[in-house]
């Protein structure tokens, strides 16, 4: 019955406070005959009398005084709740929980994290690295960073840049076995799998023909990106790589790049993915649009500093004692 009447308990309190049906209508935006009917009808649903009415003035009665000293607490409490979570929507607050990719989030995160931790003070953030796609909902994450092609309809993405995948070798492995011309050829080398896609032994290419889809048979696989980037710089296979993980290598001619007429379709984009909400929070609404903003115009505007940035702090860890 309380909950049925929480309309007519903010009306009466506001008639009480106003001293007049009148005056409670404006500042309630209403008409004088609806709140006159709100009053009535929490009257009635209540089976007494709150308010003494007459021509010129209205007073309250006892139980009237009474029950408006819990009407006027309520009220306070609902409106205290408004506010905050009108202040949530403005301001983030509370703890913004990320999933991302292991490597990706090791590069790029420390540097996006601290400037964005800089704009919003008052947010914690709890970052969940790993290269296995979590479940966002059974884990309790709000959001998470994926590189792919998108397929989850259960989920929202906004897309916050395009994502390369390249072919590879280290050129010692091609010295010593040569480098195949055709996806074809890759069945006969020796090959390097990422086991946290659907199917790692199978490789597909757009190529100047057409789609070409071809079996391999890995001599060595692994769930981390970065793990086979080093195993194939130290020589131990082919591997498909992304961009922002072979880089570096790539540009200092570490690893070379190989079928460049074959796009390899592990290319997909970087998004932004979170669970489908009525209302998105703000702590997530504001930091996708941070990062949209830091990835606007492809990823290797924000790659140098970066990599840099990255490539300096393992530096670090390598010489702690």
């Amino acid at each position: 019955m309380l909950i049925g009447n929480l309309d007519g308990m903010t009306v009466f309190a506001r008639v009480v406070e106003e001293a007049s049906f009148s005056g409670a209508a404006r500042k309630l935006g209403m008409s004088k005959s609806a709140v006159s009917k709100h009053v009535t009808k929490l009257e009635d649903s209540l089976g007494i009398r709150l308010l003494n009415r007459t021509t010129r003035r209205l007073s309250l009665t006892d139980a009237g005084s009474t029950f408006y000293q819990h009407c006027a607490r309520v009220v306070e409490e609902i409106e205290t709740a408004e506010h905050a979570l009108t202040d949530l929507r403005g301001t983030p607050r509370g703890t913004l929980r990320i999933s991302a990719p292991l490597t990706f989030g090791q590069m790029y995160l420390p540097q996006l994290v601290t400037e964005f931790m800089a704009m919003y003070p008052g947010l914690h953030v709890d970052i969940h690295l790993a290269d296995h796609m979590v479940d966002l909902v059974a884990e309790g994450f709000d959001m998470a960073i994926r590189i792919t092609r998108l397929k989850d309809s259960s989920m929202i993405a906004r897309k916050l840049a395009d994502f390369t995948g390249h072919v590879v070798a280290a050129p010692a492995y091609l010295e010593q076995h040569g480098e195949p011309k055709t996806p074809q050829e890759l069945a006969d080398h020796k090959t390097l799998a990422y086991t946290n896609v659907a199917s790692p032994n199978i490789w597909d290419f757009e190529g100047p023909d057409g789609p070409v889809t071809v079996r391999v048979n890995p001599v060595m696989s692994c769930n981390n990106g970065e793990f086979t980037s080093i195993a194939a710089i130290r020589g131990l296979g082919i591997a498909r790589e992304p961009e922002f993980i072979v880089a570096e290598a790539l540009s200092e001619g570490r690893l070379v790049r190989i079928l460049k007429d074959y796009d390899p379709l592990n290319n997909g984009g970087i998004y932004a993915v979170y669970p489908e909400r009525r209302h998105l929070p703000s702590k997530v609404r504001v930091f996708i649009d941070f990062l949209a903003e830091k990835f606007r115009g492809g990823l290797c505007n924000f790659h140098e500093a970066a990599c840099k940035e990255y490539k300096e702090g393992r530096g670090r860890q390598r010489l702690a004692p």
